[in-house]
Parts: C-alpha cells; sequence; structure tokens
C-alpha cells in the first residue's frame, strides 16, 4: 500500500520570476538548478545573487586567480539553466556575517530583481543527523529570510529609496536542503541539466578529494532521495524545500 506524503507541490502558478540567494559559486547547483531549468524551460525569469565569489574554496588557487575564475564557472553554469542574470556581492568567503549590512546588501538585490519567489539556502547548523552546515550558508540563508521583509519596508535601510530602489514585497520564499521540507518542486526531466550545470565548475570540482561523489552521483542521490520522499510514482526527481507563501 502506497503512503500518501507529507509534502505538498508549489503552486508554481503563482510566480512568474525567482531570485535565487545563496553565499558562494556552486551553491545553486547542488539540487537548486533542477528547478531552474524547469522554471526557465516554461518561460519564468530566474536572477541569481551570491554573496561571494567563492575566493577561498580551492585549496590549491590563490584567492586572487580564485574569485574571477570561480565567478567565470558560475556564469557558464547559469547559462546552462537558462539564467542570463548572474550578480556578485562583496563580502569575503568564508567570513560572511550575519548583520545589517548582509540584510541590507541582499534586501537592495531583492529590490533590484523584483522577485516573485525568493529562494535561499539552508540556514540551520545542519543538513541532517551527523552533517553540519556551513558558516555562510547559515549566515546568508537567514539573512535572506529577513531581507525579504526588510525589502518591502521603506523605513528599514530608506537609504537604498534614496538610491532609487523602492520597496518590493516577494509573494513567497523558499528554503532549500533544510532538515524539515514541507514542499517540493517536480524537476523530473530535469536531472540532466542540474548535472551538466554543477560539470562547469570544473575548477572546484577537480580540487575536490578523489572519493567525492561525481555530480551524477551526487545529484542523482539528492534528487532521487527528494522523489523518494514526495512518493509519487511518476516524480522520478524532485527538489525538497520549506516554502513560505507571503
Amino acid at each position: 500500500m502506497t503512503t500518501l506524503s507529507d509534502l505538498a507541490a508549489i503552486d508554481e502558478s503563482s510566480f512568474d520570476s525567482v531570485l535565487c540567494v545563496v553565499a558562494h559559486p556552486d551553491d545553486i547547483e547542488y539540487g537548486m538548478s533542477a528547478a531552474v531549468a524547469a522554471w526557465t524551460g516554461a518561460g519564468k525569469t530566474v536572477r541569481y545573487f551570491l554573496l561571494t565569489r567563492g575566493e577561498a574554496g580551492i585549496d590549491t588557487m590563490d584567492p586572487v586567480d580564485a574569485a574571477p575564475a570561480r565567478a567565470d564557472e558560475e556564469r557558464a553554469s547559469a547559462a546552462v539553466v537558462g539564467v542570463e542574470s548572474v550578480e556578485f556581492g562583496d563580502h569575503a568567503d568564508g567570513t560572511i556575517e550575519y548583520g545589517l549590512r548582509l540584510r541590507r546588501d541582499i534586501a537592495a538585490a531583492i529590490r533590484r530583481a523584483r522577485p516573485d519567489l525568493v529562494l535561499t539556502q539552508n540556514h540551520t547548523l545542519t543538513w541532517g543527523p551527523g552533517m553540519l552546515n556551513q558558516a555562510d550558508h547559515r549566515a546568508v540563508g537567514l539573512a535572506t529570510l529577513d531581507a525579504v521583509a526588510d525589502a518591502g519596508n521603506r523605513w528599514i535601510f530608506p537609504e537604498l529609496v534614496d538610491e532609487g530602489l523602492e520597496p518590493w514585497n516577494a509573494s513567497a520564499l523558499g528554503v532549500v536542503s533544510t532538515p524539515n521540507p514541507s514542499h517540493y518542486v517536480d524537476v523530473t526531466g530535469h536531472l540532466d541539466d542540474a548535472i551538466e550545470s554543477l560539470e562547469e565548475h570544473r575548477l572546484y570540482n577537480a580540487a575536490l578529494p578523489e572519493d567525492f561523489p561525481s555530480p551524477a552521483e551526487l545529484l542523482g542521490n539528492i534528487l532521487g532521495m527528494g522523489a523518494e520522499r514526495v512518493r509519487d510514482p511518476m516524480v522520478t526527481h524532485a527538489l525538497l524545500l520549506e516554502y513560505y507563501p507571503r
């Protein structure tokens, strides 16, 4: 007997534009990009905002060289899934601090992009049992939750209005890769898009340990396990997320 899933499909008819907010190049490519490919293929507009250029992410490459190289890889990765707008902040990789500056930068990005849906990363301490989350991920994820509200209030960071950035209220917020998802995006048919997108991070992937899973193995597991939670035989791959209509 099939047990019904406790997860609900998000209403994809409720939004036409998306802003993905993450800390580093490649953060979007660990599953989120499969949903991006589905959405751009359906005619939705997706933009990326990354707070760093991932300059501290390759042990064998000086940050001065790594920053532009990884930014280029992110742009190539975005292009694979139909994203043309990739914006970078100026925060330092590895030492992003939660606070007003971070919230302001994300709120400004939201006001520039004016998306219906803001999608960000796990802000909690862990990915699940025995798997600690990274500091930058936590800071950016939490700041994005707050910045979505900040972006809609003209009296928070009023200098943004002086810069021509009028308030904007996104209609929904999604948080991926959390231990307790509430919803899912059916990304059946877009696994290969996600794999190709992650494979564009050639320098970063080459520097990973030899026993680190390949893009195909890693994404097959992440999105395949997501589909197992959905428990619908028609859904072979799924991105799980916490979803908050506003």
